[in-house]
C-alpha cells in the first residue's frame, strides 16, 4: 500500500472536493505508478494497491471518496474492492477498469455501486471525466478512441501474456489457429 499526497499545480481542479481520497487498485504496478501521479497533478490524495486484500484494508482503515479498481487482480475480482467501499462509503465515486469487458460483468459492476464502466486501457483524461461526471450524466466519448483492431491486439497481448506467452495455450483460449496467432504476435500495434 503506497500513499501519495496531491501536489498543488496548474492542473488541479477547483471543483475537486478538498482532502478528495482516491483509492486505485491495480496489479501493473507501472501503470498504477502513472495513474497515480497523474491524478495527484489533478488534487487528488492517492492511495494505491496492487491486491484486493490490500485494497480491502485500505477501504476497512480509511475509506476513498473515490476509487479506481481494476477488475481482475492476482487474488481476486476487483468487484469485491467495489461491494466493500459501498457498504462503508455509500457516496463514494468508484468505477472499474477491465481489459475483458462484457454486459455481465458492467450490470455487475454498477449493481455492486460502481459508477462507470471503463476498458482497459484507459487514460488518465478518460478516469478523470468518469469520477467526476454529475451522477446520471454519461462522461463525454474519448477524443481519440482505439481502433477496432487496437482493442483486438490488445486482448490478444492480454491472454498472451496471462497464457505466460505460451503461444499453443493462448491460441486454444482465443479459439484461434495457432499460425494465425504467430503472425499477430509477431506485427506491431495497430493506431
Amino acid at each position: 500500500m503506497t500513499t501519495h499526497t496531491g501536489e498543488t499545480d496548474d492542473l488541479q481542479d477547483e471543483n475537486l472536493p478538498n482532502g478528495a481520497s482516491l483509492l486505485i487498485v491495480d496489479d501493473d504496478r507501472p501503470w498504477l505508478t502513472r495513474l497515480a501521479k497523474a491524478m495527484e497533478n489533478r488534487g487528488f490524495t492517492v492511495l494505491t494497491a496492487e491486491t484486493v486484500s490490500e485494497g480491502l484494508a485500505i477501504v476497512r482503515e480509511t475509506p476513498p471518496s473515490y476509487a479506481v479498481i481494476d477488475m481482475r487482480l492476482d487474488d481476486g475480482n476487483g468487484l469485491s474492492v467495489i461491494e466493500a467501499l459501498h457498504v462503508v462509503q455509500p457516496n463514494a465515486r468508484a468505477l472499474i477498469l477491465t481489459g475483458y469487458g462484457n454486459l455481465a460483468s458492467a450490470v455487475n459492476a454498477m449493481r455492486l455501486g460502481a459508477v462507470d464502466y471503463l476498458a482497459k486501457p484507459a487514460d488518465a483524461d478518460n478516469i478523470y471525466d468518469a469520477l467526476m461526471a454529475v451522477t446520471g450524466e454519461k462522461a463525454a466519448p474519448p477524443e481519440n478512441p482505439m481502433s477496432a483492431d487496437r482493442v483486438r491486439w490488445e486482448h490478444i497481448q492480454r491472454v498472451y501474456e496471462l497464457c505466460d506467452r505460451n503461444v499453443s495455450e493462448t491460441a486454444r483460449r482465443l479459439n484461434m489457429h495457432r499460425r494465425t496467432l504467430q503472425r499477430i504476435l509477431a506485427k506491431r500495434a495497430p493506431r
